[in-house]
């Protein structure tokens, strides 16, 4: 039975278990469902766990870890990798897109531009990408990255500096892949998908730091726009496909137990975690391309609406993915498979990781909200990287599951709201916008604050909705 009082707080927003290596960032451990905190102690028990599982205050369940998920383990001592840390969506990630224009200069076009955005952006769970590639050319684009957008038209060079990793992953090989994860992923290139995907036009409605703002090129009453996506049916096949393998070769060959059979996990420098690892990878290429053909087109609908080509990248960052990476933990030295499971890097200034445009700041970090009330920029920290092996959360986090705000929540009641607060939505179905309605989720407000004042990444900036594109 899960035992709120074995949790003692250790530091202002941060609690940590008295009998496991499990963290938590809240302001009141009490707002913790008990089934998130049950999978984040069984994250704490797995193979090679380097320092502990660290849960944001965005925690809720998700499958095998909590979504709001940190996990370390040791690569080189057969520290394990696990798909359940990841995500079925590898790679979903965020990406903020700025303009040089005020709202005041597009209010007139505003309904005009969603109807143009929901035209050229595909949405929907089985949505289909109008660029259609075979099988070979699907093959070439993936291994190739975001370079691949660059050689088509579909990125500027610039585009790289701004993009998590520069938008690739070398590591990368079909060799492990699935027929049919190819036939799902080949034609959704630069679609958004379904559930909590999204493609928001958003005002800067408030500056909390000047300096770092004027890095970012944020102003107040700025036109931006987020995109929220990841690598679609293709990432999903190949998470499936590996834990079924990692299901059959786990006890048998490696004879590791876990508390959850969706923990399915193998040695991350096996043969399998290897294989998994490249394959991992190809579906962050894939989600890389993704939000990039999504830029294209919203520059594309800019340019015709508003004769604007100034439509640059802030920042892309992935909350689904793993990476292997040196760092050095209690003034040791450890090669770590960093599981990050709706959770995002916040590396803090001088990182040799970051674009110069951003070294004096810090990572820029990018945290949606819900549709109805607001998402937020914030910078990574020095902190973050002692204590949470250089991460934050992800977004808002669910309190109630999407069967339960469909069952819930009334449809007009809801558009009425949206509608009274300026906001316009183009969805593919009502049910999507009643599963992502801002009742369903907590206060990104208070997550962020949480998140702010442990001092593991730092406001910028709040954002406001205008209008939604979803699936």
């Amino acid at each position: 039975m899960i035992k709120l009082e074995d949790f003692v707080k250790i530091k202002d927003y941060k609690f940590k278990h008295i009998n496991n290596n499990a963290v938590i960032y809240i302001d009141d451990i009490n707002n913790v469902e008990p089934e998130s905190i049950k999978q984040l102690l069984n994250v704490s028990k797995l193979p090679g766990l380097v320092g502990d599982a660290i849960a944001m205050p965005d925690i809720h369940w998700g499958y095998g870890f909590p979504i709001g998920c940190v996990a370390c383990t040791n690569y080189d001592e057969d520290g394990v990798i696990s798909p359940g840390g990841i995500g079925f969506d590898i790679n979903c990630g965020v990406r903020l897109l700025r303009t040089n224009l005020e709202y005041n200069e597009i209010q007139k076009y505003k309904e005009k531009i969603l109807d143009e955005l929901f035209k050229e952006v595909p949405a929907g769970l089985s949505s289909e990408s109008d660029i259609r590639l075979s099988k070979s050319e699907f093959k070439k684009s993936i291994i190739k990255g975001i370079k691949w957008a660059l050689e088509e038209g579909y990125a500027d060079k610039n585009d790289l500096n701004f993009i998590e990793d520069n938008g690739y992953k070398r590591e990368s090989s079909f060799d492990y892949i699935s027929e049919e994860a190819i036939e799902r992923g080949k034609n959704q290139l630069g679609t958004l998908g379904s559930g909590n995907h999204f493609l928001e036009l958003q005002i800067v409605d408030e500056i909390y730091d000047e300096e770092a703002a004027k890095r970012l090129n944020l102003f107040k009453d700025q036109v931006v726009l987020m995109i929220h996506c990841g690598s679609r049916g293709f990432g999903h096949q190949i998470a499936t496909d590996f834990i079924n393998l990692m299901l059959k070769v786990m006890e048998n060959k490696y004879k590791i137990k876990v508390e959850d059979k969706q923990l399915a996990c193998v040695p991350a420098n096996s043969e399998e975690g290897k294989k998994y690892i490249y394959s991992m990878n190809l579906a962050a290429n894939f989600a890389f391309i993704n939000r990039q053909i999504i830029t294209y087109k919203v520059r594309k609908v800019f340019k015709k609406l508003l004769n604007t080509k100034e439509v640059e990248i802030v920042y892309d960052i992935s909350h689904n993915m793993a990476t292997i990476e040196e760092y050095s933990y209690n003034s040791k030295k450890y090669k770590l498979v960093m599981h990050r499971k709706g959770a995002t890097r916040a590396l803090p200034p001088f990182h040799p990781s970051l674009p110069n445009e951003y070294k004096e700041i810090g990572q820029p970090v990018l945290i949606p909200g819900d549709m109805g009330r607001y998402s937020f920029v914030l910078v990574g920290t020095e902190t973050a990287y002692k204590e949470t092996f250089g991460h934050t959360c992800h977004g808002a986090g669910r309190i109630k599951s999407r069967n339960q705000a469909k069952k819930t929540i009334n449809y007009n009641e809801l558009i009425k709201e949206l509608e009274s607060k300026g906001i316009s939505i183009r969805a593919a179905s009502k049910a999507t916008i009643l599963e992502e309605a801002p009742q369903a989720y907590k206060d990104a407000l208070n997550v962020v604050d949480i998140v702010h004042n442990a001092n593991i990444s730092k406001k910028v900036a709040k954002l406001r909705p205008i209008g939604v594109v979803k699936g």
